[in-house]
């Protein structure tokens, strides 16, 4: 390939060979101009379009996606490496997303009637307009559903800023979307940089903005969001600590939490990051780990026999292993791997890192990528005050037999999410969010279609009546 040759920054870079796949040319602002323009004209007629009519147009996005899971799955697996398995359960995931919506948003948004000594006083939930997303890569299919399901049922519109390197992903979601009927301009892409969207914030006919992403990005995003008086939400990563209780079973919660760390090779915002282990089970704990690790194969995403997958693109890799070198040299032990895997691809040797203290930047960070941390404490105190020094606050676990005191411990961790006994997940009908650092606002659930709708009180009542 000819080194001179431009590139466009929206392509497709299989990170299993490193390789361009497809190239898709960037939108003038006079081309996202018009897709918003187009937005805002069908949210006119959108919004008045009966919940039953949504709910067929959306259960059948749903039924698409299960049809095609297979092709969906290769797709993301080729643009941004996750074990094709992985990728399947993130289509299958999605769909039942879109479904708990369709099935769900009309008794979510009914009216609420309020308590009040005379006349009659509800809240009427309504849309707001059209809605900018701005999602990333890790989770192609999945991140799309958690802002579209929610609020292209609540009677918004949408536009789409996805990850440069998953375009493919986005398009086919946007044709699906079209194949399903749902009409013009309520779901559009916009295949533009990420230094466009602060510009496409202030844009009148943008109501609210949703991101997922880093943490410069969501101060940029709430920064333009704010100037021009518009909602945001933002989702911007996590360090998860995963406390391990004196009572654990050992073996059980090793694999959980090292199958839960290689989960989309550790490029998962809720990923356990932080294994934090009594002194009394740490040395056994350690053992066992090493022993996990041993089994892990790194290698093929599309081969039902690898378990860890490269890494999103190079810089990614590039980018983890240079975190992993500033720990190793601030006095972290690396015990296991730590290197780049001898093979073409944006691989990553699965990490073990122990010995971390707060003077070292990973002990405050967070890791993208397959890097197991993991600490030890004297008292359940200890272990909370670990789980709790870092600026993140997304999800967390707790591991032990007696539930009662698992959940005592969850209470005092500074997050949006724990999960006793099993790894924070997904699921339709739970909330997504965080606190501190990791950002605000919720997604799935019914908290997640409330947030961009209108609460409107709508009171009843006689002149002659003050209240």
């Amino acid at each position: 390939m000819n080194s001179h040759v431009k590139h466009s920054p929206i392509k497709t870079v299989n990170p299993f060979t490193n390789k361009i796949e497809k190239e898709f040319d960037v939108m003038t602002s006079e081309q996202v101009a018009k897709i918003i323009d187009n937005a805002d004209v069908a949210f006119k007629s959108w919004k008045n379009t009966p919940f039953s009519k949504r709910a067929t147009i959306i259960r059948k996005v749903a039924s698409i996606m299960r049809e095609r899971k297979e092709t969906l799955g290769k797709l993301a697996t080729i643009e941004m490496g996750k074990l094709l398995a992985e990728s399947i359960y993130e289509v299958e995931l999605s769909a039942n997303i879109f479904d708990y919506y369709a099935n769900n948003a009309a008794e979510f948004l009914a009216d609420k009637p309020l308590d009040v000594k005379h006349g009659e006083a509800f809240l009427s939930y309504e849309p707001i307009g059209v809605i900018l997303s701005v999602q990333p890569w890790n989770f192609p299919y999945y991140q799309i559903t958690r802002s579209a399901a929610s609020n292209l049922m609540a009677g918004n519109t949408m536009v789409l800023k996805h990850a440069s390197n998953v375009p493919q992903c986005a398009q086919i979601m946007e044709d699906i979307f079209k194949e399903a009927g749902l009409p013009n301009g309520v779901y559009t892409n916009l295949f533009v940089p990420g230094r466009s969207v602060s510009a496409i914030v202030s844009n009148p006919k943008i109501k609210a903005v949703t991101l997922t992403g880093s943490k410069p990005a969501g101060s940029s995003i709430t920064a333009a969001a704010g100037e021009n008086v518009k909602k945001s939400t933002l989702e911007l990563g996590g360090s998860d600590p995963f406390i391990v209780m004196a009572d654990a079973d050992v073996q059980e919660a090793v694999d959980v939490a090292v199958s839960g760390r290689m989960w989309n090779a550790g490029q998962v915002c809720v990923s356990p990051k932080r294994v934090i282990v009594p002194k009394s089970l740490y040395n056994e704990f350690l053992d066992k780990t090493k022993k996990a690790f041993a089994n892990l194969v790194v290698g093929d995403p599309m081969d039902a026999a690898t378990n860890v997958a490269p890494l999103s693109s190079e810089q990614a890799a590039v980018d983890v292993q240079k975190q992993v070198q500033k720990a190793a040299e601030q006095g972290a032990a690396v015990r296991i791997g730590g290197n780049r895997v001898d093979r073409e691809g944006a691989f990553l040797e699965p990490t073990l890192i122990t010995d971390i203290t707060p003077e070292m930047d990973a002990y405050f960070e967070e890791i993208f990528g397959p890097v197991f941390m993991l600490y030890q404490y004297d008292t359940i105190d200890e272990a909370i005050e670990i789980a709790n020094a870092t600026e993140f606050g997304l999800g967390g676990s707790v591991f032990g037999k007696d539930t009662k005191k698992a959940v005592e411990v969850a209470r005092k961790i500074d997050t949006g999410m724990v999960y006793i006994n099993h790894v924070t997940g997904i699921a339709p009908e739970l909330p997504f969010g965080g606190t501190k650092e990791s950002g605000f606002g919720r997604e799935q659930s019914p908290a997640g279609i409330y947030e961009f709708t209108n609460a409107k009180l709508i009171r009843t009542t006689s002149s002659d009546k003050a209240y």
